[in-house]
């Protein structure tokens, strides 16, 4: 096993370079970029100063304004923009600039945010409860519903319990998240009918000032509506899994073998098949966890005006926020590498039977 993991360990090194590559390579052909959007931004500022210092009634000789008063739109002068150039290192050729980013990766030496004053470890350190709460709570929620339903409509497969339970679990499926959360925000947020829950924030105004079970209490009321939002789709997936993965254990050979025995269905279900129709299930919670927390956050934050990773990322991109951009993409292309290999010493661990490493030899 210890073979297995260094071999997969080292060929994560090649699958994060080239996911890097290809990102880095895209974004070269894009139109824009931080550079483009400050100057942009500053052309608008000085028009705007000029058509304000310029709209008061004109000069003291009666001509209006100067012709050095229209600065900005004769554009910046090119000595700033290549000293915004070299500041922001653009002043270097494309693969110089990735090589130094890489570099520096390696380290996890991320930089700053362009626009943020801010390091990129220290933004995402600030930005990463609101994500974590959003995940961990939402898995665990999935986990809780969808095995014991998804149990239930194995042993009752083609009853009335399944049938409309199946349409429930279907309906839930196709309804988009967006939608759903906003269908939660009329109904119990302070839209049309109650308002049960807070609208917007993991905490109160005054979460400070409360005592330790107030917090806990107040964390729960506001993260109440946002992780049911996120759960939904999930919940869907993971229940039809369990039940399928239930009723092919259930019709393999060995559960007819051990009924055939005189062992009682009790038995047969949590002493045979249960163990082996949870290995999947048990086997996938890291990524089903991580999907949620990067994949399933951005318009749940959104509807919910949280400000976590999702909304982050999204910023990052419209902004051409380049360190930002690469920084969290490097991080979390190695969480996900990581948990992809966290999910295969998990099936070893329910199940020794299993053997990677003897399988790939």
């Amino acid at each position: 096993m210890g073979a297995y993991i260094l071999r997969r360990l080292l060929l994560m090194i090649p699958t994060l370079l080239g996911i890097m590559i290809i990102n880095f390579a895209l974004v070269q052909f894009l139109p824009g970029g931080p550079i483009e959007q400050i100057l942009s931004q500053l052309e608008e500022e000085t028009s705007a100063t000029d058509r304000i210092s310029g709209g008061g009634g004109g000069d003291v000789n009666g001509g209006g304004a100067s012709e050095g008063s229209y600065h900005g739109a004769r554009g910046l002068p090119p000595d700033f923009i290549a000293d915004l150039e070299r500041q922001f290192g653009f002043d270097k050729p494309p693969l110089e600039r990735f090589l130094l980013m890489m570099g520096n990766y390696i380290r996890f030496d991320f930089g700053e945010s362009y626009f943020r004053s801010i390091s990129v470890v220290d933004l995402v350190l600030e930005k990463m409860p609101v994500s974590i709460s959003l995940g961990l709570w939402s898995t665990l929620l999935a986990y809780l519903i969808s095995i014991p339903l998804g149990i239930r409509k194995a042993v009752r497969d083609g009853s009335r319990f399944d049938t409309w339970s199946s349409g429930i679990i279907i309906f839930a499926y196709a309804i988009p998240g967006f939608l759903f959360a906003i269908l939660l925000l009329v109904l119990f947020a302070g839209g049309s009918y109650y308002k049960i829950f807070p609208l917007r924030g993991l905490t109160s105004d005054n979460f400070s000032e409360l005592s330790m079970i107030g917090k806990a209490l107040d964390y729960l009321w506001h993260i109440v509506l946002p992780v049911t939002a996120s759960t939904i789709s999930a919940f869907a997936t993971l229940t039809l899994l369990t039940k399928n993965s239930f009723l092919d254990e259930i019709k393999k050979q060995y559960v007819i073998t051990a009924r055939a025995k005189g062992l009682s269905e009790g038995r047969v279900f949590y002493g045979h098949v249960f163990r082996n129709a949870m290995l999947i299930i048990i086997s996938g919670f890291p990524a089903l966890f991580i999907g949620i927390f990067f994949a399933g956050s951005l318009i749940i934050e959104i509807v919910f005006s949280l400000d976590g990773l999702g909304r982050l990322g999204f910023e990052a991109a419209v902004n051409r926020d380049y360190p930002v951009l690469f920084g969290t993409l490097y991080v979390f292309g190695l969480i996900g590498l990581l948990v992809n290999l966290l999910s295969d010493l998990t099936y070893v661990y329910v199940d020794p039977r299993i053997d990677f490493e003897s399988r790939e030899t």
